[in-house]
């Protein structure tokens, strides 16, 4: 029996009794009495079990000073129950967000040894999870074996040689790429790398990645600040060398639920008098923010730029006549 065996078969002997002779850890866990000792003391010091000798019970005793501060155990961590249902709640929130189950194989030890830790609770780990949905919309599928490698190069600060599939121009290339940070937006994956073909950042849907090598080269490393300047400062995920500033106004009705509504951090916005909601944000590509526009319908008004005025004109013109049958 090892060390970490050890320990958990002493909390566990603590929270099933109300106290824990000597004798009994010594014969269970087969070990000397000054190895119990320090065992016992390094769970004190350690990990804050608050384990006491009881000389009128004759044995070791947890100190109990309410129901909530029952303690559950996991291999150099100690958790309260409720802490343990907050992490499988968490759980489920991440195996909803991994539209391949790229996380899942990973996670469900925990998640098993979790199960096991509650096995005593009102609430089983089964009904944890079954009480959260997560309804997911646009999620892509993704290679397990490509986003390990993406991650592994990522962490390990290699390159990556990549062939990659552009969805707008439906071309295929190849390239070298130094991976920066992986970004999970709108359900999906995506890399920001520095493009040794381009020789410049660029952003990369992990989906569209159709095949990937890890390289023993050193990555080229970019500065936080340059990644935000050159990737973050526009609205969504597709970035720009020129910045405008997009000005919309919603219905009262629509403006209810927009107001409430996160989409860049410096973005500005006012209410009018009668209601009307005024948003204005920052975007350096057009084709992401037209999208969030038209699904508005009439309740989003475009009052500037002009161009984004225009663009939406074209794209309405183009429309109507799909839809007039002309």
């Amino acid at each position: 029996m090892d060390r970490s065996e050890r320990f958990y078969l002493i909390r566990q002997r603590l929270g099933q009794q109300r106290s824990v002779s000597t004798r009994q850890l010594l014969d269970e866990l087969e070990v000397s009495p000054a190895t119990l000792k320090r065992d016992i003391q390094y769970l004190r010091d350690r990990f804050q079990v608050p384990i006491e000798w009881n000389a009128e019970l004759g044995g070791y005793t947890l100190d109990r000073p309410g129901a909530e501060t029952a303690q559950s155990e996991l291999p150099g961590m100690w958790f309260s129950d409720k802490e343990i249902h907050a992490l499988l709640t968490m759980q489920h929130l991440l195996a909803n967000l991994d539209p391949g189950g790229l996380l899942a194989p990973h996670v469900e030890p925990l998640v098993r040894r979790l199960d096991k830790l509650l096995g005593a609770a009102d609430d089983a780990a089964e009904e944890v999870r079954r009480r959260v949905l997560i309804v997911g919309i646009g999620k892509r599928g993704i290679k397990l074996a490509h986003f390990e490698k993406v991650g592994s190069a990522l962490l390990r600060r290699k390159r990556l040689s990549i062939r990659y599939f552009a969805r707008g121009r439906g071309e295929e290339s190849q390239r070298q790429i130094s991976p920066q940070r992986l970004v999970h937006y709108r359900e999906n994956w995506y890399l920001d790398a520095w493009c040794h073909l381009r020789g410049g950042l660029r952003n990369f849907a992990v989906d569209s990645i159709r095949d990937v090598e890890l390289i023993d080269t050193p990555a080229r490393d970019v500065p936080q600040a340059t990644l935000d300047a050159v990737l973050g400062p526009g609205y969504g995920i597709f970035a720009g060398d020129r910045l405008e500033w997009a000005t919309l106004r919603f219905s009262p009705e629509r403006s209810r639920w927009v107001a409430a509504e996160f989409w860049h951090p410096a973005q500005k916005s006012r209410v009018e008098a009668d209601g009307r909601y005024v948003l204005e944000v920052p975007y350096a590509d057009h084709r992401e923010l037209l999208m969030d526009i038209l699904k508005h319908g009439a309740h989003c008004e475009v009052l500037a730029p002009e161009s984004l005025r225009s663009l939406l004109l074209a794209e309405l013109a183009s429309m109507h006549k799909k839809y007039a049958g002309e």
